[in-house]
C-alpha cells in the first residue's frame, strides 16, 4: 500500500534518497521515470545539482505542489496495488493542479485508489464517489449520476463550479485592469 498525505514528509537528504524510501534498490533510471511519470523531472531538473540536490529541513526549498509531486513520485516507484491519497492536492496552486492532476491520474491507472478530499475536482473523475456528511454515507455514485440526484454533492459542485467561475472572472478583471500613473499592480 502506498499513501499520499497532505503534509509530504522529505529529509534533509537529495532528491534522489528522498524518493528511494519508497524502493531502496531503485536505479537511477527508475526513478528518473517515476519523476517524469509525476510531473516532477522538469524542476528537479532546474536544480542546482539536479537529483543530487539536497531539499533541505522538510523539503523547504520546493514549494507544497512541488512536494506533493514528489510524494507522488515515491508511490509510483513503490508500485502498490492499493494507493490512499489522503488531500493529495491541498497545497497546490491552479498552475500545479494541472499537473498534479496528471500525476494523479497516472498514479491510478491500474489501481484501486481510496481518495479523500474536499476539492471537487480532484475526485470528479473517479469511478465511484462516497459523499459523507456527519461521518455517515449519505450519497454514493458516478459524478454525473451524483449530480443528477440532486443531493448533497450536486449542492456542493454547484457551490465549487460558482466559486470557481467568480474566481476566474475576477482573475481576468485583474489582468485587464489598467495601470494608474504612479501605482503599481
Amino acid at each position: 500500500m502506498a499513501f499520499v498525505f497532505q503534509e509530504t514528509f522529505l529529509f534533509n537528504e537529495s532528491v534522489s534518497a528522498n524518493l528511494r524510501i519508497a524502493k531502496p534498490d531503485a536505479t537511477e533510471a527508475e526513478i528518473e521515470e517515476a519523476a517524469k511519470a509525476a510531473r516532477a523531472h522538469e524542476f528537479i531538473s532546474t536544480m542546482p545539482q539536479g537529483y543530487d540536490t539536497v531539499l533541505g529541513e522538510a523539503g523547504s526549498r520546493l514549494s507544497g505542489g512541488e512536494r506533493q509531486r514528489l510524494a507522488i513520485a515515491r508511490a509510483l516507484l513503490k508500485d502498490a496495488p492499493v494507493v490512499i491519497l489522503d488531500e493529495a492536492t491541498a497545497y497546490s496552486d491552479p498552475e500545479n493542479e494541472v499537473a498534479l492532476q496528471g500525476a494523479l491520474d497516472r498514479l491510478a491507472a491500474g489501481r484501486t485508489v481510496i481518495i479523500i478530499a474536499h476539492r471537487l475536482s480532484t475526485v470528479a473523475g473517479a469511478d465511484q464517489l462516497i459523499v459523507i456528511d456527519q461521518g455517515r454515507i449519505v450519497e454514493r455514485g458516478g459524478h454525473q449520476e451524483l449530480l443528477d440526484s440532486g443531493g448533497l454533492y450536486a449542492q456542493m459542485w454547484e457551490a465549487f463550479s460558482s466559486a470557481s467561475s467568480i474566481a476566474l472572472i475576477g482573475s481576468q478583471v485583474a489582468e485587464a485592469a489598467p495601470v494608474e500613473e504612479g501605482t503599481s499592480s
